[in-house]
């Protein structure tokens, strides 16, 4: 039994939800649209509201989509209203991150310099030069956007140079014992 696919969704005001045939989900709210299609087995319902997910059998599948359904749902509804945000951290002498008009300029260790630029659906912000925040209303692109900008340069485990986000934690290595150590 899905404990998380039971669960109805409130839909704040401001919000207005728009179930069309095939299970094309659009939302609508102060921060922007989402649209989704989901799996035409599903059950989903807009009474009110609140909107429910219910699935037509006990089968296997039909249980593991329930409560992904829902949550996808539920996040397009917070996505509009409150948006999603992913805060990275840069660690290392040298390193840091400007914004320049709408790019993001990262000075990490290369030789060159590492560009990333606002799309639609993504804004960037630097309150100061070791800290990039990413935002939008879809959790996946604000996630994936986040994961590409530390993809450029993973925090490495000696002494924790790189880009992570805030919360992580390194677990860190220790170096070389040197040549006089002995046990």
């Amino acid at each position: 039994m899905s404990r998380i696919g039971l669960k109805p969704i409130t839909v704040p005001a401001g919000v207005s939800v728009d179930i069309a045939e095939g299970n094309v989900v659009t939302v609508k709210g102060p921060k922007g649209t989402l649209t989704k299609t989901f799996k035409p087995d599903m059950i989903i319902k807009h009474e009110g509201s609140e909107i429910t997910v219910a699935r037509p059998s006990e089968d296997r599948v039909h249980k593991s989509l329930h409560g992904l359904t829902r949550t996808l749902i539920n996040n397009m509804v917070v996505g509009v209203t409150d948006g999603f945000t992913k805060t990275l951290v840069i660690e290392g002498v040298g390193y840091r991150a400007a914004k320049q008009g709408k790019n993001l300029v990262l000075n990490i260790g290369f030789s060159h310099q590492v560009i990333f630029s606002d799309t639609d659906d993504i804004k960037l912000e630097v309150p100061d030069e070791k800290r990039i925040i990413v935002s939008g209303t879809d959790k996946q692109k604000v996630g994936q956007f986040a994961c590409e900008i530390r993809e450029k340069r993973p925090p490495e485990p000696y002494k924790g140079k790189g880009i992570r986000y805030e919360g992580e934690h390194i677990i860190r290595k220790e170096g070389k014992a040197g040549k006089g150590a002995k046990k």
